[in-house]
């Protein structure tokens, strides 16, 4: 009887496709000729990998065999029923999860890396531990427990708060609880942080960054800014007779739009050469032939636009009766420096807007930006898309987008209204470079009010072209 070691190579590699590849490892373990046959076997191993998670860009260089010990590694920590182990891993878990995210299919539906993740986090342990250990989920000053049930709790170290408030906002809100009472749900904590008027200044210009001038995100204010919008947007939509009107919730799907480029569809007439570009992740011109071709006229903005700017974009701006804004603020004493203010449950108003943009600009980094992308300027229109009378949401639109030097891709909006900027936005995109869950951030008063208003906002793009009622001759106007 044929044993299997007495297979021949290409036998025995169809025969070890079938085997779960984390017991790969331990097959190779188990005899010399195994050993031999699979240590190094780099065909082997890149079938293993295939066969189970997404293929990466062509252009990087992939080692498939320490790449599959590494995954196999997070896989056992997250199947740990260990809560010690996981919590001493969360650094660890999150870069290998945010890597995983950003080398899947950008067609998310087909994506075997986010079916993984999703799998892995329906287990509510790894949900209490890395979703929720951020600073929503410690204790006031006087002991009581804030956001989060008591298995859910701070990290120590504020890097690993930043860590578990990152994994959050690309994990989306699914499993949060939404009721209005106390018990453990974590909005109002989360709309609390939001409105707090100490949170907007100078050094973190209004925005969802680090109070240090860096531009870097601020992932424990993203956190909180994600949680609200949820809510909101989850009460909007179940106000709606069988949500008429909106296009779901952004983020009750789990991990969905947070790879880069995964938007789709790309606009049909960018460039192969722009096109390969964006995709690698830098946009200077690897050839002299492409970086001729970038700077002819006849080529459109739109195809020298590494972001995806132009087309119809779906926004929400949030926001509470500035009388109840201003009782949240300043009707009561200051927390000391660090504390956060009570939870509030307040209702707020929501607008849902569709902006309509395009490029009119394209200029290079500035001091601060990555210097191998550009700066793309944007002019367009926003309309209610269920108030047409509505004053804040009728307006033009100007921005800008760029990268900045830490690879973060920042937003900032101008609401025009009768010649005049009222609105201000400053936002990041969630995932990287033309990412399907969009864009979260704050708006705030264009001379930066420390009375406020100010409140959270987010967008995403739904299609590149008009649906057949562009207000164009109100676009072009703006650029007049």
């Amino acid at each position: 009887m044929t044993s299997l070691l007495s297979l021949c190579d290409e036998l025995l590699h169809e025969v070890f496709t079938f085997v779960n590849f984390p017991d790969l490892f331990r097959l190779a373990a188990t005899c010399r000729t195994f050993k031999a046959y699979i240590k190094g076997n780099k065909l082997l191993w890149k079938d293993m990998y295939l066969q189970n998670f997404d293929e990466p860009p062509a252009w990087t260089e992939v080692d498939w065999e320490l790449r599959l010990k590494d995954i196999t590694h997070l896989q056992n920590i997250l199947m740990s029923e260990n809560e010690d182990v996981k919590r001493r891993n969360l650094r660890l878990v999150v870069q290998s999860i945010v890597d995983l995210l950003h080398h899947a299919n950008k067609i998310q539906a087909q994506s075997r890396n986010i079916r993984f993740l999703q799998e892995q986090f329906e287990n509510p342990l790894n949900r209490n531990v890395f979703l929720s250990s951020s600073g929503l989920y410690g204790y006031a000053a006087d002991g009581t427990k804030r956001a989060g049930t008591e298995e859910q709790r701070a990290a120590p170290t504020a890097a690993e708060r930043q860590l578990s408030a990152k994994l959050h906002a690309y994990f989306g809100t699914s499993y949060e609880i939404f009721g209005r009472t106390r018990s453990t749900a974590a909005h109002p904590y989360a709309r609390s942080k939001v409105y707090d008027l100490r949170n907007y200044n100078n050094r973190n210009s209004w925005g969802p960054y680090l109070d240090d001038l860096s531009f870097r995100p601020d992932w424990e204010k993203i956190e909180s800014i994600m949680i609200d919008l949820g809510f909101n947007m989850r009460n909007f939509i179940d106000s709606l007779d069988h949500g008429k009107g909106g296009d779901g919730d952004m983020y009750g799907t789990p991990f969905f739009g947070i790879t880069p480029q995964s938007y789709v569809p790309i606009q049909e007439f960018v460039c192969p050469g722009v096109k390969a570009l964006v995709e690698s992740g830098s946009w200077k011109a690897r050839n002299r032939q492409v970086k001729v071709m970038t700077q002819q006229p006849s080529i459109p903005l739109e195809a020298r636009d590494p972001y995806g700017v132009s087309g119809t974009w779906r926004r929400i701006v949030c926001f509470l009766d500035y009388n109840d804004l201003y009782a949240f603020n300043f009707l009561s004493p200051d927390p000391t420096p660090g504390e956060m203010r009570e939870p509030i449950t307040t209702q707020e108003a929501i607008r849902l807007i569709t902006m309509k943009i395009k490029v009119n600009k394209i200029s290079d980094p500035g001091e601060g930006d990555r210097k191998d992308m550009p700066v793309v300027h944007f002019t367009g229109m926003s309309r209610s898309m269920h108030a047409s009378w509505d004053p804040n949401a009728n307006s033009k639109i100007t921005g800008s987008v760029r990268m900045t030097q830490n690879g973060d891709v920042r937003w900032v909006t101008l609401s025009i209204f009768h010649g005049e900027t009222r609105w201000r936005s400053e936002c990041i995109q969630l995932g990287g470079i033309r990412s399907a869950r969009g864009v979260i951030g704050t708006w705030f008063d264009k001379n930066y009010d420390p009375n406020g208003p100010a409140g959270p906002t987010a967008f995403w793009k739904v299609c590149e072209e008009d649906q057949g009622h562009v207000w164009e001759d109100e676009i072009d106007s703006v650029e007049g």
